[in-house]
């Protein structure tokens, strides 16, 4: 019997066609295949119908927000997300495989930003490069997330390095000029 839990999650923003190729009887069926028994789906903003029920023998829970997905992170043992930095290091911090979708459609909103006084879509760039490093898989799609996660193996992905905070504040406050206190 499968027993996973998959969770999506979409942030802040409306990223339809991924929710809908997450409800889909294929990709289920794909799911199911895996092993997997539940996907819990954050839809966010997006116009896609709250779900809950069995589909293709999988357990269904739609919802928008939460005050906090840190417990839905934490309960899946998969997550599928759109590509956003905060969301991917979220789930990396909790030490759990990601596939991180790319959500074209907001490609002049939020997710291109200006860096270095060029344009660059910094949460793609992330998103590839921890794919690139072995931290996530990565899918430049809704329409290809199906064969991305048949083809993808979980347990060769490598776990992400825990941040050092100190040396962060030490290199900033060392950047900025102020004078470090050694209590």
């Amino acid at each position: 019997m499968a027993s996973k839990h998959i969770f999506v999650t979409v942030g802040t923003t409306k990223f339809d066609p991924l929710i809908s190729t997450i409800l889909r009887p294929q990709t289920l069926r794909v799911f199911r295949s895996r092993g997997y028994g539940s996907v819990s789906v954050q839809v966010g903003n997006g116009d896609v119908e709250l779900v809950s029920g069995t589909v293709e023998g999988i357990n269904i829970s739609c919802f928008r927000f939460l005050p906090s997905i840190a417990n839905e992170i934490n309960n899946a043992d998969l997550v599928i997300s759109h590509a956003g930095a905060g969301t991917c290091l979220e789930v990396l911090n909790a030490q759990k495989p990601l596939i991180a979708v790319v959500n074209s459609d907001l490609m002049d909103d939020h997710q291109a930003i200006c860096v270095n006084f060029s344009q660059v879509n910094t949460q793609v760039e992330l998103a590839k490069k921890l794919s690139d490093d072995g931290h996530i898989i990565f899918s430049e799609g809704p329409e290809k997330l199906a064969v991305v996660f048949q083809n993808s193996d979980f347990t060769k992905l490598t776990p992400f390095p825990p941040g050092q905070p100190q040396k962060f504040a030490e290199f900033l406050d060392n950047f900025m000029g102020f004078k470090v206190s050694t209590r």
